[in-house]
Parts: structure tokens; sequence; C-alpha cells
């Protein structure tokens, strides 16, 4: 990463981590991060889906599965151990100021998983849905938003981390969306 842009990441770093510290954010960003917490919206998901859109429902769910599982898996099983950068929280230069709200995790953090899986989520559902339903854009965004940005605050992960992820999901998913649009083209949502 050239050098500039490696400061401006430590220095946008720093100022969500440190300069916009405050007990209510100490308080919900983990919640925000924590995929357990996100447990009844992945099922009223998957519930409503399958439910308003019977079979082709059923195979939505499984594309959307199978393009955050892709984006899982290549995320942090392969982009990662390819580009080894190092987490903010064990950084050299960043670890001994970084405010840790949360362990620091295992692993690398180029790219954050997180990004990657939740924005693969969000623009799956935003393509799925956004037609019929406008407000599912913004809202699926701004939650998967939310998600990067609370990974950015407990300090596991740089600002470059998060939007590579980001990028990268959408895109996965992006790729999925096309295949089941092929697969079943007559779904309208």
């Amino acid at each position: 990463m050239p050098d500039f842009l490696l400061q401006l990441d430590r220095h946008f770093f720093y100022f969500i981590n440190h300069d916009l510290s405050n007990a209510f954010f100490d308080w919900i960003m983990p919640l925000m991060r924590n995929p357990r917490f996100w447990i009844p919206l992945y099922i009223f998901i998957i519930a409503f889906t399958i439910w308003r859109y019977k079979k082709q429902g059923a195979i939505l769910v499984l594309m959307l599965a199978l393009a955050a599982g892709f984006a899982d898996f290549t995320s942090a099983s392969l982009i990662k151990k390819y580009v080894q950068r190092d987490r903010p929280c064990r950084d050299v230069v960043t670890s001994q100021t970084v405010i840790s709200r949360v362990p620091c995790g295992t692993g690398y953090s180029f790219p954050s998983t997180h990004a990657t899986d939740h924005f693969a989520l969000a623009i799956f559902l935003c393509l799925a849905f956004g037609k019929k339903w406008k407000w599912v854009v913004p809202a699926a965004i701004v939650w998967a938003a939310l998600i990067c940005f609370a990974q950015i605050y407990v300090g596991v992960h740089y600002p470059v981390d998060v939007t590579a992820g980001a990028i990268y999901g959408g895109l996965v998913s992006w790729l999925f969306f096309t295949g089941f649009k092929k697969w079943q083209p007559g779904f309208v949502a």
C-alpha cells in the first residue's frame, strides 16, 4: 500500500477509534458487529422470502446463502492469507494507541470479512427487493455500513479493510444475483 494511503488509513482509524469515542458507541458498536445480534433479522428475511415467494423464495435464500458463504470463504481463507495485513491492534504503529473494545481477533485484517459478508447480504437484498420496496436499499446499505463502522470503532479493522470488504462483498452478491436471475428469469419482487 502506498505510504500516503497507509497514513491516511491510520489517521481515519484513529479518528473513529479515538475521537468519536462515547459511552453509547462503546455499548452499541460491539453489539452491531456481533452476528448473533442479527439472528432475528436473518430469520425474518429467510421466513418472509420463502413465505412470500415459495419455491423461488427458497432458491433466492439458497443463492443469498451461497453468495455470503462464498464471500466469507474467499475473504477469510484466500485474500487475507495472501495480503497478510496486521490488524490495528497488532500493527506496530497503531497497537500502542488502539482502544480495543473487543478482543483483537485472530487472523489478518484485509479485507474485513464482516464487511464482505454483510455487504454481500445487503447488496443481494437490494438487488432482489429494491425495485418493489424502495426502502430496502437505504436500510440494507445503512445496516451493512453500521457493521463496517463498528469494526473500525471497536479497533479490529482499518477503514481501507472495511471499504475493500464492502466492495468485494457487493461484487460477489451482484455475481450471484445475476446467476439467480438467469436461473429464475421470472422472479419479480
